[in-house]
């Protein structure tokens, strides 16, 4: 599984350094229209999903064995809230995103079964305690992201701009 994951960081990078070159193409104050999606803008979207990213990287930071590649993200702030705009302009978010991408590679080439076999206890955004398979966690984590890359690919496109293609296929290598 923990081969799968690194595809997943790769693909993660990949789709948002594409994400956000699409994006680019956008004003600031086009990035920040309220477009009626759930989050509101394309900037917003953007910013939730690292908020997203901040959150589980720190949760998962917490794990016993532990992550050394996570050490600079168990640094940050926490964020208060899912809707918190971590960043108010395009050019540190992406900043921001991109770091946050390096760190991630490094966070799945360190996986190994035993951290995946373990269960993580943690505090829900609503302060719930959860004790589940840390496993799944990582498999949420990735999917959060590609599910928001998926509403911000539908507000650019129709904006005019096209993401291209972004199946994961493209990125699984040849046998």
């Amino acid at each position: 599984m923990s081969t799968a994951f690194a595809l997943m960081a790769q693909y993660n990078q990949v789709m948002n350094r594409q994400l956000y070159a699409c994006s680019a193409q956008l004003s600031e104050q086009e990035l920040k229209q309220d477009r009626k999606a759930f989050f509101g803008s394309i900037f917003a979207t953007l910013n939730h999903i690292l908020v997203g990213d901040t959150l589980w990287l720190q949760r998962f930071a917490s794990l016993p064995d532990g992550f050394n590649c996570l050490q600079s993200v168990s640094a940050l702030t926490r964020p208060k809230a899912l809707d918190e705009i971590l960043y108010q302009d395009f050019a540190s978010l992406r900043e921001a995103r991109f770091k946050m991408d390096e760190v991630i590679i490094a966070f799945a080439e360190e996986l190994t079964t035993s951290h995946l076999q373990q269960a993580l206890s943690y505090k829900n955004s609503k302060g719930e305690v959860q004790n589940k398979p840390f496993e799944l966690l990582v498999l949420h984590f990735f999917n959060h992201q590609t599910h928001h890359r998926g509403q911000i690919s539908t507000l650019l496109n129709q904006s005019g701009i096209d993401l291209g293609v972004t199946d994961l296929l493209l990125q699984i290598p040849d046998a």
